[in-house]
């Protein structure tokens, strides 16, 4: 019997998603929905779908729900797929801020709905590598950067509904930091304000991250260039060096440098993997469930905090 399932989110993102799950074998997509109804139908028009409110969609007998919106509307919807006793697929991050993510998690863990989120870095064999790589060498020093463009949406160059550049796009570095060398006892951070009229995301942010094994490390992020010129994690190990990015993994030992590059879609990979646990297999080492996803979170959301206070986060 196939998997039915429902979109709410009609943007960039949930275009994706909605083009991958219309793509998958044993899943039907039941139909979009999104604040904007133009988009919806947009979206909707081109999968040969309905566009459907969000109140219709959940009523329209669905296996699961997956939620492709900006930070500032997370909450009442992840709220109404759990009250309705539906699975659930979010994407990161989590919320614009802490308090709704929280909310959530523990509405999710009352309820016991299978989860997962947007953290598809961890669907790539570089990354297991990488993992492996660490397991056998810890990280004394992590380097994460994300050094990038302002994206078009309007709401992102407003950090009340984005986020920030942190909590909205270097999340996934951060993810990949606590991944690799373990979780952060203590970030220190400072910011550098938008130099843009009208935009009051931070043009940078610079923060040292104290890991609780005793390692050190850097999150460097910026905005203000012109496009994307960088975004991974460099880590300096006990006898080993590893760099990873979304597309390529370089480790260096006494023996020499392997480089190599993913063999895996991660993208769709996320997605097939989060549908392939409601089928009833076991669940993919890279499926993050949102009491997961929310450690990363709250490490983005200590960052931000710090910058904007001056003064030391404990996540």
């Amino acid at each position: 019997m196939g998997l039915r399932v429902g979109l709410v989110g009609a943007g960039g993102v949930g275009a994706r998603h909605g083009r991958t799950l219309s793509g998958l074998d044993g899943v039907e997509l039941a139909g979009v929905a999104d604040a904007v109804p133009a988009a919806a139908a947009a979206l909707a028009g081109d999968l040969g779908v309905p566009a459907l409110d969000v109140d219709a969609l959940l009523g329209s007998g669905l296996d699961a729900v997956w939620l492709c919106v900006p930070p500032f509307a997370h909450g009442e919807i992840e709220l109404a797929v759990v009250r309705a006793g539906l699975p659930l697929f979010v994407e990161k991050p989590l919320g614009a801020g802490l308090a709704v993510a929280e909310e959530v998690a523990a509405a999710v863990a009352a309820a016991g709905v299978p989860t997962a989120t947007g953290y598809h870095w961890r669907h790539l064999d570089t990354v297991a590598a990488a993992r492996a790589v660490c397991a056998a060498h810890p990280p004394r020093l992590v380097a994460a950067t994300w050094l990038d463009k302002v994206p078009p949406p309007a709401w992102w160059a407003d950090a009340g509904r984005s986020g920030g550049q942190v909590v909205e796009q270097a999340t996934h570095v951060l993810d990949l930091a606590r991944l690799l060398a373990g979780e952060v006892a203590e970030v220190q951070a400072v910011a550098a304000p938008s130099s843009a009229p009208g935009r009051d995301v931070d043009d940078a942010t610079a923060a040292v991250l104290r890991f609780e094994s005793g390692a050190v490390g850097t999150l460097t992020a910026a905005c203000a260039q012109p496009a994307k010129t960088r975004a991974g994690i460099e880590l300096s190990c006990t006898g080993a060096a590893v760099e990873l990015t979304e597309t390529a993994l370089t480790v260096t030992t006494a023996e020499g440098s392997e480089h190599r590059e993913p063999a895996v879609d991660a993208r769709t990979a996320v997605d097939r993997a989060f549908v392939e646990l409601l089928g009833g297999g076991p669940r993919a080492e890279g499926l993050v469930d949102y009491a997961e996803a929310l450690l990363t979170h709250r490490l983005a959301v200590a960052v931000a905090e710090s910058a904007r206070t001056g003064s030391p986060v404990r996540p």
